[in-house]
């Protein structure tokens, strides 16, 4: 009866060390759409392909025990010539639930994984928006987060290392 005992404790031990994630929720926190001037941009748009300039933002913050907050900015700005047609701006979130997840897996899964699992709804919001505001809908495509992730540490490596070659102390 005791060895039942022991490997029930040790089934229970080794299920509370499991990596636990869980998306806890998704929202939009801020959402912006301009429309400057409608009936000119429409008509122009007819005939014209606007230029569209996307930027894309990352944040992730510790807002609990075991709970963080990723932030996905999107602002897509179109233009005809020198107007602006429209700018629509999401700021989109997912709280998400982290136990037990190693602490140098933790800022790739906040940075990479997260964002991966809310920016289909981000891209549908946005597509809504714009086709709402009387435009095509806006179809973002799929965006590389493992990539952005590996050009934003390469940045700051040498970032830190010219910090650390303008630290050199010379002596004449």
């Amino acid at each position: 009866m005791s060895d039942t005992t022991e490997q029930n404790d040790a089934a229970a031990e080794a299920a509370g060390n499991e990596i636990q994630i869980t998306i806890l929720g998704q929202y939009i926190k801020d959402l912006s759409f301009e429309n400057p001037t409608p009936a000119q941009t429409i008509q122009k748009l007819s005939t014209e392909q606007p230029s569209m300039n996307i930027n894309v933002n990352l944040n992730a913050q510790q807002v609990g025990e075991d709970i963080y907050e990723v932030d996905l900015k999107v602002t897509a700005t179109a233009q005809s010539n020198e107007e602006t047609a429209f700018v629509a701006e999401l700021l989109y979130s997912g709280l998400f639930g982290i136990k037990n997840l190693p602490e140098n897996q933790l800022q790739p899964f906040l940075m990479v994984e997260a964002p991966r699992q809310i920016f289909p709804f981000a891209r549908r919001i946005l597509s809504d928006v714009t086709r709402d505001g009387g435009f095509p809908p806006l179809m973002l495509e799929p965006i590389d987060f493992a990539s952005l992730y590996q050009q934003q540490l390469a940045q700051a490596n040498a970032q830190n290392e010219a910090a650390a070659s303008d630290d050199d102390i010379v002596v004449n």
